[in-house]
């Protein structure tokens, strides 16, 4: 929320610059996410001028030359200067800019040449003063004083004291519980609060409308004519309400003779400076009672309210209405809609209806102040993605009271400015209105003093807390420990019990003042023993070169279609989101892997196309239960070099199968599991024969618990990862159930002695059919080498003339080590012919 600090000052100006206003205000909880300037610079470089005289400009149509007295601001006299307003004319007092001005938009004024006549400065228009930043068609020309009614200011007086030139602009980043924030006022209260300036009686007091039914003076006696479209005798206009849980509070005022014009100054300035564009003096009224109170308001056309009558309801599904932005809105049941005769008029809370505006000709005006529900004002602003000021303010739960601040302040304002007069009577129905009875008894809140030393740690005096509460608009009166505290309407949703008050307390009186203090014990925290697998995971492949990415958990159907799974496939059985952010972010992911790859896709589309990412998170899946299936997964993603180019190493090795494995592998390693690669049924989105499945070993059995393999061409160029360069190969990728594989890792580790005696090593050359893979050849092999067989590796892998067609030679690595002794060929030997016979059950022969 952006509040001009010139308005703010009106109301509480403390004995601070802007800086320490944004300290005092941030650490009471009210933050300032940063501040503005808005308006001029060097204001003392702005004057008010008088045009001597206008002459057309010799070499120019549409510019004309002036002669402006600047009184005492110019020292040489009356100062030429040109002008391109169609609307200057002698006799005129104008704002002039002098040279060294400087605008709004950042632009110096200098003595220039223009068209051959020098100008020295610049005869301004309101936009170029910042304010009115966008006037309608029609509006535009310089800004003549004279205009402004009342005597016009004598040449040379400073333009600062006659227009509102500049002011900062604090932004505020509001809490939804914090409502009471949403108005200058209320942050006026806050700055009171927090710096003990006096705060300035509310601008709503005292109220120059009335209460009662509306049309009815306050001796009883109805009017004799209630106005067009209504018989004589009865009120000009009525409202009914047939939702009243979606609007606790709806009041409305009558007022006539109004004269629609533009505002003054003062009021464009502060609009523009608020973010708000002026339209005209109704509207600008209206939003600058919003800004000041917190609470929206909306003015209606009388004489374009068919049948002078309102009707609050939920809309019809498909019902539709034209908004004051031209757009055409289509509402379902769960929506509120005002009506008249001829239809629906306008969106309830959100934005008003272009058949009732107020514009020209108009000259009676029903003001709608009501309260609304918060959450359905959000939803329905959510569904119809239509975002307003008036939607910002009431999605966070406005009091029903605020309806009598904003009436009474738009009263005297219209009445000001517009001419208006006010029909006596308001229309007021719901909650807290004097239709409704009387009003619930305010809350009531016990605070103890012991309490409070309790919380905050050091003692905070009773005449402290009370000074404090008050400066909130709380009411207290003295307990015997402590205080009874009755709540403000506007603080009745956020203070609800002792510690709210105690939170206000402590932030008012200062939280830097709380001293630092250690708990009486300090509980010592550790890691669970999954934690340290998971950790021990993480930091394994970081020792690899790998690094973690943090993709969303949400994804959407396009995403998973692009992975190549067909409908019925297990990864499609996704979670789909009631209220997705949107149609990207619709399911929750079943899989790592589409946030993998849309990291290495925004990696390779700048230049990164050597990646080595991974990613721990959690993935979902819809199994028909009333929860989902979810448990953590782990994935990896390599593509290109996985290392650097040097000049020692010009053509370092590329990521494929074979180095996903080993990474594979040393994460097994790190876990003490062991991992298995068998071949499996492709999934869609891996390359056919450039897969497998992930199997892990505990004990006896061995369960499945992920995949590995070479992306599917046609997945890596819908993400654009498969380069000019065919060398590069495609890129890998495996996922395993994190959940699973810390399940299957070992708790405890038994110690081992280092053995000291040597290893006793062989060489087996074997042949065997293609069909057998490696992994099965070396598990026979440790199964028959016994506890003495230490380790075996494939070291050689030949396929070729020499060992036949079908058949390819794998060249082992066996290392036999004793625990209490040096082993010889002869202890060797019927292990190795074990060996032999068990590789012969594969149909394995020895080479040579």
């Amino acid at each position: 929320m952006l509040v001009p600090l010139e308005w703010l000052r009106e109301y509480c100006d403390p004995d601070l610059d802007v800086h320490g206003i944004e300290e005092r205000l941030t650490m009471t909880g009210t933050k300032v996410e940063a501040i503005h300037h808005h308006g001029v610079r060097e204001p003392e470089r702005f004057a008010v001028g008088l045009v001597l005289s206008c002459e057309r400009h010799p070499d120019a149509d549409r510019l004309s030359v002036c002669t402006v007295d600047l009184g005492a601001a110019s020292t040489d006299g009356p100062a030429t200067i040109v002008c391109g307003a169609p609307n200057v004319a002698a006799g005129q007092t104008v704002a002039v800019a002098l040279p060294g001005a400087v605008m709004p938009d950042g632009t110096k004024i200098k003595r220039a040449k223009l068209r051959g006549v020098v100008s020295e400065g610049m005869i301004c228009a309101e936009q170029e003063l910042g304010i009115d930043s966008h006037p309608p068609s029609g509006r535009e020309g310089i800004l003549v004083l004279d205009e402004l009614g009342g005597e016009p200011p004598a040449p040379g007086t400073p333009l600062a004291d006659v227009l509102p030139l500049a002011t900062e602009v604090i932004e505020l980043e509001v809490t939804p519980n914090r409502p009471d924030c949403l108005g200058v006022y209320g942050v006026a209260r806050e700055l009171h609060a927090a710096t003990g300036a006096p705060l300035a009686p509310a601008p709503w007091v005292p109220d120059l409308g009335s209460a009662g039914p509306l049309g009815q003076s306050a001796g009883g006696e109805p009017p004799a004519d209630g106005g067009p479209g209504a018989a004589p005798g009865e009120p000009p206009a009525a409202v009914s309400v047939q939702c009243g849980e979606l609007c606790p509070r709806f009041t409305a005022r009558i007022f006539e003779q109004v004269t629609l014009g533009q505002s003054p100054p003062w009021l464009k300035a502060r609009l523009s400076a608020a973010g708000q564009r002026p339209i005209n003096n109704v509207v600008d009224i209206t939003n600058y009672v919003m800004l000041l109170s917190g609470q929206p308001l909306h003015a209606f056309d009388l004489d374009r309210v068919a049948g002078g009558q309102l009707v609050v309801r939920c809309a019809r599904d498909g019902e539709q209405v034209q908004t004051l932005d031209g757009q055409t809105r289509t509402l379902d049941a769960q929506m509120v809609l005002i009506e008249d005769a001829d239809g629906p008029t306008s969106i309830a809370g959100l934005m008003g209806g272009a058949r009732s505006e107020v514009g020209e000709g108009t000259t009676r005006v029903l003001l709608e102040v009501a309260n609304w529900n918060g959450p359905n004002i959000h939803r329905t602003s959510w569904a119809l993605g239509l975002r307003s000021e008036a939607s910002a303010r009431f999605e966070k739960g406005l009091a029903p009271e605020q309806c009598d601040h904003a009436q009474a302040l738009a009263t005297r304002l219209l009445i000001e400015l517009c001419g208006a007069s006010v029909l006596p009577g308001t229309i007021d129905l719901g909650e807290r209105s004097p239709v409704s009875g009387t009003p619930a008894s305010a809350p009531r809140i016990h605070l103890r003093e012991a309490r409070v030393q309790a919380i905050l740690g050091v003692p905070v005096a009773r005449a402290r807390q009370r000074e404090i509460l008050h400066a909130l608009d709380f009411q207290t009166e003295d307990a015997a420990d402590g205080l009874e505290v009755t709540v403000p309407p506007l603080r009745r949703a956020d203070v609800t019990r002792e510690a709210d008050l105690i939170e206000e307390v402590a932030r008012i009186d200062g939280l830097d003042k709380l001293p630092a203090t250690l708990p009486g014990r300090r509980p010592a925290g550790m890691l669970s023993p999954s934690q340290r697998l998971r950790r021990r995971a993480v930091d394994a492949l970081v020792g690899r070169g790998l690094y973690e990415t943090v993709g969303w958990s949400f994804t959407s159907p396009a995403r998973l279609g692009e992975l190549r799974l067909p409908d019925e496939h297990p990864l499609r059985q996704a979670v789909a989101l009631r209220n997705p952010l949107s149609e990207e972010q619709s399911l929750l992911r079943t899989t790592l892997l589409c946030s993998l790859l849309d990291s290495a896709a925004h990696n390779a589309a700048r230049g990164s196309a050597d990646l080595r990412l991974f990613e721990v998170g959690t993935v979902f899946r819809d199994t028909g239960g009333e929860l989902p299936e979810e448990h953590g997964a782990l994935g990896v993603l390599l593509a290109g070099r996985l290392a650097p180019v040097t000049w020692g190493a010009p053509e370092p090795p590329q990521a494929d199968f074979f180095a996903l494995k080993a990474l594979l592998e040393g994460l097994g390693e790190a876990l003490r599991v062991e991992f298995d690669c068998e071949p499996g049924e492709a999934l869609p989105f891996l390359h056919p024969g450039r897969c497998a499945r992930v199997r892990v070993r505990a004990g006896a059995h061995a369960r499945t618990l992920g995949w590995i393999g070479e992306l599917h061409p046609e997945v890596a160029r819908r993400f654009d990862l498969v380069g000019a360069d065919a060398e590069r190969g495609l890129p890998v990728a495996l996922e395993l159930d994190l959940d699973g594989l810390i399940e299957a890792a070992p708790g405890e580790h038994d110690y081992r002695d280092v053995i000291s005696y040597p290893a006793l090593r062989l060489d087996l050359a074997v042949t065997l059919p293609e069909a057998v893979p490696a992994a099965q050849a070396l598990a026979t092999v440790r199964e028959a080498g016994g506890e003495k067989l230490e380790g075996v590796d494939v070291f050689d892998v030949y396929s070729g003339p020499q060992v036949g067609a079908g058949r390819r030679s794998l060249a082992l690595a066996l290392a036999f080590r004793a625990p209490d002794r040096t082993l010889s060929d002869d202890d060797v030997a019927p292990l190795r012919e074990r060996i032999v016979a068990a590789l012969a059950g594969l149909g394995g022969e020895l080479r040579g």
